[in-house]
């Protein structure tokens, strides 16, 4: 491969599409069936959208927000914009109407790409406010009544718009530089308020060239086939789902939907797979499950290549002859099918965006499924380590990919230096310079390298939720319009590594006696909390908060502490001023209780 070579991700694609004009490259589904766009046809489409694009006054370094769900168009228009010379910034498709205005707004983005009427109701309103928007394109037909304020193009027209005009592709990719900025991508920082996160050709390219050594020396890098459904406005996907593929040639899939994954990898049946340690838990309860309700040998089966697996990986070696006669048995009539859930040809599943529990990880190891767990952050790009495939250590995050380079601070903080650094926060040179201190990205981790140069994260330095589905949510924002409510006092919010977030909160004292008086009721704070009704009361301060959220953010289950948190200081603000992890320590028992009931 020419990861040093290729001078920008467009002359990455257009070289590849050109080796491989023929190839399948794009598949989705239409009519019920998976059909393909070939790395020839793609080509052709980026062409023209570019082109289009700088029809209707895009420029180099104008930023275009592209917000879809996962499909072929999402690839198509981030290559256009950026083989235009402009920058794509993608959004979630589950952003409320207020996360869209401030991410346009911030910015400065002078088109947005959208695909579906529903994602187009709360992007539009926002579009409507953004001061430099000037057009927005629509993948399908969006049924206006009337015609909104920021002018809508079809993409059918931005597709004549670059067929009127002569090819330019060439001449607009020579002025792309390695260095040049490509994305932006929005995190949440501690604060609440997301940064865009600038990362260049050069820094994702460099990523990709990571991924590829880890994986080429093991099992070669081949006729790869990748099912996408990670969003793809996810640095993880982003890089790993579409760019690294594109690199090796490989297929491209785009799922259906997270409902239907299971019965999509059957008939994708890819080799390669990045997913969120929410799957892996996921299909772990899927499996048991089905085991439970087994009887006899098939459940014994079961349960003996599991144990014989994890102590093959617990203590290498240590399987007398009849185990490893068993073991063998085991694999031909366990294993195998275990495999076949995931297509049957899977070389790795790669984890990463969240911290992968040991004891899931070892679940899948010991049943014959490869999962490398890495490590990384959307500041560099995004990944920083991985297991490699000959050496997984489970309990870590793997060794530096090639090209980046590691250290622990003195403090213990993870610093992380190479091409696959972003550039910066855009517009926040003060938040830039915080993180990025003499070439070295300070990522806010906790971590230790072991004698093998494996890195372990031992715990998170900055404040900020990581749920298991990869999914960044920062507490404090959610927290400041819990305790916004006249009802509540105090809030804590939590999930790191769950699915979904629960809340701990202290109700206002007038709130507990003015409901007591109408109810007759003693204000005994501590009786109150295991009352049905005052929690459903205290509950309708939680719906307003949940109604302002998007999904991620919404608060699944809360209980109510029966006395105050301790203050950490007087004068910060209520959604600052609490001990996390004395709290945590504190109260541990009763938010497991509010996590079973959350996935119950």
């Amino acid at each position: 491969m020419h990861y040093e070579v290729w001078r920008s991700l467009p002359d990455m694609f257009f070289r590849q599409a050109e080796h491989r004009s023929g190839q399948p490259f794009l598949w989705s589904k239409r009519d019920g069936v998976f059909q393909p766009i070939t790395y020839g046809e793609a080509a052709q489409q980026v062409k023209l959208f570019a082109r289009g694009l700088r029809d209707l006054g895009i420029r180099p370094g104008d930023r275009v927000a592209l917000i879809s769900e996962n499909r072929p168009e999402w690839l198509v228009a981030d290559m256009a914009i950026m083989t235009a010379g402009a920058i794509t910034v993608p959004t979630f498709t589950t952003n409320t109407t207020a996360d869209h205005q401030y991410i346009l707004a911030h910015s400065g983005a002078r088109a947005a790409i959208v695909s579906t009427r529903t994602i187009a109701k709360t992007l539009l309103p926002a579009a409507i406010e953004a001061p430099e928007l000037e057009f927005v394109v629509s993948m399908e037909d969006l049924g206006l009544a009337q015609q909104p304020t920021a002018p809508v193009v079809s993409w059918a027209e931005v597709m004549d718009r670059g067929e009127a005009r002569p090819d330019d592709s060439a001449e607009m990719m020579a002025e792309l530089r390695r260095d040049a900025v490509c994305c932006f991508i929005y995190t949440s920082g501690t604060g609440g308020t997301p940064k865009g996160v600038m990362l260049t050709h050069g820094s994702i390219l460099a990523n990709c060239m990571g991924a590829y050594h880890l994986l080429v020396d093991y099992f070669g890098v081949h006729k790869e086939v990748f099912l996408s459904f990670l969003p793809l406005s996810h640095a993880y996907e982003h890089t790993a789902g579409q760019f690294f593929p594109i690199s090796i040639g490989a297929e491209i899939y785009y799922a259906e939907s997270v409902e239907k994954l299971t019965d999509d990898m059957a008939t994708v049946r890819p080799t390669i797979m990045t997913a969120v340690p929410r799957l892996y838990e996921v299909m772990h309860h899927r499996i048991m499950r089905t085991v439970d309700k087994t009887e006899g040998l098939q459940k014994k089966l079961f349960l003996l290549a599991h144990e014989l697996g994890r102590q093959k990986y617990e203590r290498p070696g240590s399987l007398t002859l009849w185990q490893r006669i068993l073991d063998l048995v085991a694999e031909l009539l366990v294993r195998r099918k275990v495999r076949r859930r995931f297509g049957g040809r899977l070389k790795a599943l790669v984890s990463g965006g969240a911290a992968l529990s040991y004891d899931i990880g070892l679940f899948f190891t010991a049943l014959g499924v490869r999962i490398l767990q890495g490590y990384g952050q959307t500041e560099a790009s995004p990944v920083v380590s991985a297991n490699p495939p000959g050496r997984i250590k489970l309990r870590t995050v793997g060794p530096p990919v090639k090209g980046a380079e590691l250290r622990i601070a003195e403090d213990g903080e993870v610093l992380v230096r190479g091409e696959l650094v972003m550039k910066g926060y855009w517009r926040d040179a003060q938040a830039t310079a915080a993180v990025i201190r003499d070439g070295w990205l300070h990522t806010g981790d906790i971590g230790e390298i072991d004698d093998e140069g494996y890195l372990k994260i031992t715990d998170r330095k900055k404040d900020i939720i990581v749920l298991s589905g990869g999914d960044n949510v920062a507490p404090a924002r959610i927290e400041g319009f819990l305790v916004l409510q006249p009802e509540i006092n105090q809030a804590m919010v939590h999930g790191d590594k769950r699915p979904h977030l629960v809340a701990l909160l202290v109700p206002e004292r007038d709130f507990i006696l003015d409901w007591a008086r109408a109810n007759g009721k003693s204000a005994d704070l501590a009786a109150l909390a295991t009352d049905g009704d005052f929690h459903r009361a205290l509950g309708g301060a939680v719906d307003r908060v949940n109604a302002r959220l998007s999904r991620i953010e919404k608060i699944r289950r809360f209980a109510i502490v029966p006395e105050p948190f301790t203050i950490e200081n007087e004068m910060m603000t209520p959604s600052l001023k609490i001990r996390r992890h004395k709290i945590r320590a504190a109260h541990g028992q009763m938010m497991e209780k509010l996590y079973e009931k959350a996935t119950g």
